[in-house]
């Protein structure tokens, strides 16, 4: 499960933001999440729609094989 990470706004727009490290998580934790809000056009599934992910070689070459072989819309 995602721990959920809240920040305070203090109002000082001159300090540093820091870069967060990133999160690992399972596919299994996430997908039915995307999935839904992909079903249901939840808007802030687009806000995210530019950010880069990272997966394994293997889950690349399955996602774009059945990507290819979608029937077209």
């Amino acid at each position: 499960m995602m721990r959920h990470r809240l920040r305070l706004f203090t109002g000082d727009e001159s300090a540093t933001p820091v870069a967060e490290p990133p999160v690992n998580v399972r596919l299994a934790d996430i997908s039915r999440a995307l999935l839904d809000a992909a079903r249901r056009n939840r808007a802030w599934l687009d806000d995210f729609a530019d950010e880069e992910i990272q997966v394994s070689p293997d889950l690349f070459e399955i996602l774009s094989a059945y990507v290819r072989m979608r029937p077209g819309a």
